[in-house]
C-alpha cells in the first residue's frame, strides 16, 4: 500500500498545485476587532478598607475556590455538586457541541482527498474485451478560499465555542456561590429553629409560674393568656422552620445532584473566619473583563464580527477546483508494480455572483444588524457586572455596623428580660412588661441571626461577582483556540 501510494503521488503532479492554492485564503474581509471602552466607571464607590477588612492586591478570581472555602463540610459539598449537577452537566454538554461544531467548520477549509480503485471491464460489439483498471487520488469541488470566507465561518464558530467554554466557567462559579448560600440559608433557618426551640422552653416556665401565682391570687387570667402568646407564636415558629429546613435540605439536595451524609450540614451558622478567606477586592473595575460571563458576550461579539467577513466575501468570485491523478493499466498487478500509465484531470471553475435577489446584500445587512445586538449585549454584560459589585460592596461597607448594632441589641435585649423576669418573680413589675421584654429578646436574637447570614452570604457573593474561583477551573480550550 505504501508502494502505491508513492506511485500515486509521483503521478499526481497538480496536487501540489492545489495545495499551493489551499495557502491563498489567509485573510478575511472581516472588521478589525478593538475592545469597547468600558461603559462604567474606572473605581468603585463604597469599597470597604482594605486595611480593616485584611484585603491583598490579588484579584479574586486568582484566588481558587478551594483556598477561599476554609469549612471542610462545605468545600466536600462543592466538589460534590461539581461532579453531579445536571444542569452544569448540561452546560458542559453544550460546550462539546459547540466544540464538535467548531471542528466541522474548520474542516471545510482544508480539502477532502479521497483514494479509489476501480476495474472496468467491457466486451465491444464485435467482440473484443478490454479490461482496465485505475487507481487514483484526488480531491472534489474544492472551494479555494481566496477571500477569507471560510476562515471568516471557522473563526466565527471558534469564537462560539468560546463563549460557551466561559459560560460553562461561569455556571461553575454561580453553582459554588449557590452551594454556598444554600448551605448558609439552611443553618440559618437551624439556628432559627433552635432559638424557637429555647423560647418554647423558657415560655413554658413562664407559663408554669403564671398559673403556681394565679393559683395563689397573685396574678390574672389576663396574666395566663399573655405568657401563652409567646408560647404559642413560639411552638408556632417551630413547625415553620421545621418545614423551612426540611425544604432547605430539599433545595441543597437538587443543587448537589446526588444524596450527601448529614454530617456535612451545619446546624448553626459558622464564624466568617472559619468559613471563608477574606475576599481580595480589586480597586479597578477592569478586572471585569476577566469575568467568564463578560468574555462570553465578548466571544460572542467576536463571532458576529467574523460573520461580517464571511458575508463580505459572498459578493466576490468563488473559484473552485476539482482535480484527480493515478495510474491506469489493463493488468491489475501493473498498479502496484509501477508499469501503469499516469492519468490525471484538473477542472477548475469560477462563479462571480450577478444576481441574486439582494440575498447578499441582506445577507451583509443581517450580519451588521447582529454584530450590533452582540455590542450592546457585551456592554450590558459589563454594565451589569459592574452594578453586582457594586450592590455587593454597597452592603460590604456597612454590613459590620449593622452586626455590631444587632449583637448589642441582643445583649441589651436579653439583660432587660433578666431584668423583668426577676422583677415579676420577685413581685416588683408586672409581667407585662416582662413579656414585651422577652419578645424584644427573640425578635432581637432572630434579626442577629438574619444579619449574620447576610454577611457570611455577602462574602459569598462578593467572591463570586469579582469572578473568583477561575485558578481552579482551567480547561482544554486553549490548546484548541492556539490550532485555531
Amino acid at each position: 500500500m505504501i508502494r502505491l501510494s508513492m506511485n500515486m503521488m509521483r503521478s499526481a503532479r497538480l496536487l501540489p498545485i492545489a495545495g499551493a492554492l489551499i495557502l491563498a485564503g489567509c485573510s478575511t474581509l472581516a472588521p478589525d476587532y478593538a475592545r469597547t471602552d468600558l461603559p462604567v466607571p474606572n473605581e468603585w464607590q463604597d469599597q470597604p478598607n482594605a486595611q480593616a477588612q485584611g484585603l491583598s492586591t490579588e484579584q479574586a478570581m486568582q484566588v481558587p475556590w478551594k483556598d477561599f472555602i476554609k469549612d471542610p463540610r462545605l468545600a466536600q459539598m462543592i466538589e460534590l455538586a461539581l461532579n453531579s449537577n445536571r444542569s452544569l452537566r448540561e452546560t458542559l454538554a453544550d460546550v462539546e457541541s459547540a466544540r464538535a461544531t467548531y471542528r466541522i467548520q474548520k474542516a471545510d477549509f482544508y480539502p477532502q482527498i479521497d483514494a479509489g480503485l476501480s476495474g472496468t471491464r467491457t466486451k465491444s460489439s464485435i467482440g473484443d474485451i478490454s479490461t482496465t483498471y485505475e487507481a487514483e487520488a484526488g480531491l472534489s469541488s474544492y472551494e479555494i478560499d481566496l477571500f477569507g470566507k471560510n476562515r471568516s465561518l471557522t473563526d466565527a464558530q471558534m469564537e462560539a465555542y468560546l463563549a460557551s467554554a466561559e459560560t460553562a466557567k461561569a455556571a461553575k462559579i454561580t453553582l459554588i456561590g449557590e452551594i454556598a448560600n444554600a448551605w448558609l440559608t439552611l443553618a440559618a433557618d437551624s439556628n432559627l429553629l433552635s432559638l424557637a426551640e429555647e423560647t418554647t422552653a423558657n415560655a413554658q416556665k413562664t407559663m408554669d409560674i403564671t398559673n403556681k401565682r394565679l393559683e395563689l391570687g397573685v396574678d390574672s387570667r389576663i396574666d395566663v393568656a399573655s405568657a401563652e402568646t409567646i408560647y404559642y407564636s413560639a411552638r408556632s415558629d417551630i413547625a415553620s422552620f421545621t418545614t423551612q429546613v426540611s425544604q432547605d435540605k430539599n433545595a441543597l439536595r437538587l443543587l448537589v445532584g446526588e444524596q450527601f451524609d448529614d454530617s456535612l450540614i451545619a446546624t448553626a451558622l459558622p464564624k466568617s473566619e472559619t468559613l471563608v478567606t477574606d475576599v481580595p477586592a480589586s480597586l479597578s473595575s477592569t478586572v471585569l473583563l476577566e469575568r467568564p460571563d463578560v468574555l462570553s458576550a465578548e466571544h460572542n461579539l467576536k463571532s458576529a464580527n467574523a460573520n461580517i467577513g464571511a458575508a463580505r466575501a459572498a459578493f466576490f468570485p468563488t473559484l473552485s477546483l476539482t482535480a484527480t491523478g493515478g495510474l491506469a493499466s489493463s493488468v491489475l498487478s501493473d498498479i502496484f508494480t509501477g508499469g501503469a500509465s499516469s492519468i490525471w484531470t484538473i477542472a477548475p471553475s469560477i462563479t462571480l455572483p450577478i444576481f441574486n435577489g439582494g440575498a447578499n446584500d441582506a445577507n451583509l445587512a443581517y450580519s451588521e444588524a447582529q454584530q450590533k445586538k452582540y455590542l450592546a449585549a457585551y456592554e450590558y454584560a459589563i454594565q451589569s457586572a459592574f452594578s453586582e459589585v457594586a450592590d455587593t460592596l454597597a452592603r460590604r461597607a456597612t454590613i459590620q455596623d449593622q452586626l455590631d448594632a444587632q449583637e448589642a441589641l441582643v445583649t441589651a435585649a436579653s439583660r432587660s428580660y433578666d431584668l423583668s423576669l426577676a422583677r415579676y418573680e420577685g413581685g416588683v413589675d408586672s409581667f407585662q412588661n416582662a413579656l414585651e421584654a422577652q419578645r424584644t429578646m427573640y425578635s432581637a436574637k432572630q434579626s442577629f441571626i438574619t444579619t449574620r447570614r447576610i454577611d457570611l452570604d455577602n462574602r459569598i457573593t462578593l467572591y463570586r461577582v469579582l469572578g473568583g474561583g477561575l485558578a481552579d477551573l482551567s480547561s482544554d480550550i486553549n490548546s484548541e483556540q492556539d490550532a485555531g
